[in-house]
């Protein structure tokens, strides 16, 4: 199974957004699934459902971080490498969906009844998320293979 199913399947199994993405790299990038799950709790719906950026993206520069990061004073060529990939994400995730915005891809507030309905009338997790996680993944291989 590849990065994208195995996001998805964890969607589909309950995770939020960004511990989808985060976890279904945890593995290979040296973390245990329960603490990536764990750490990318709070990150789901556009951080803690303030539909800030959206979790798949978050967990994405959680991933780009992990494998890239900064780890001991003085490491600034790490730091550069890891911004540098998060901007990359950033712009190729914004070419294809118009913004990094959970309130923006969802076209809701999920904080109010009225957004709730509408989310569930247009299943909205599963169409939007789901498409949100599989380009994250879909980006994350692209950017750490080219990276190497």
């Amino acid at each position: 199974m590849d990065h994208k199913e195995t996001a998805v399947q964890y969607f589909q199994s309950g995770f939020n957004c960004a511990q989808s993405v985060f976890a279904a790299y945890a593995d290979e990038l040296g973390l245990q699934k329960d603490h990536a799950l764990k750490i990318s709790t709070g990150f789901g719906g556009g951080m803690a459902r303030l539909q800030k950026t959206c979790g798949a993206v978050t967990g994405s520069f959680m991933v780009l971080g992990l494998k890239y990061g900064k780890d001991s004073d003085g490491d600034d060529s790490a730091r550069d490498k890891t911004y540098k990939l998060v901007r990359i994400f950033a712009d190729r995730f914004t070419a294809q969906h118009g913004t990094l915005e959970c309130s923006k891809l969802m076209g809701c507030d999920l904080n109010t009844p009225e957004g709730q309905l509408y989310s569930r009338e247009y299943n909205l997790h599963a169409n939007v998320c789901t498409q949100c996680i599989k380009t994250a993944a879909v980006l994350l291989d692209e950017l750490l293979k080219s990276s190497e």
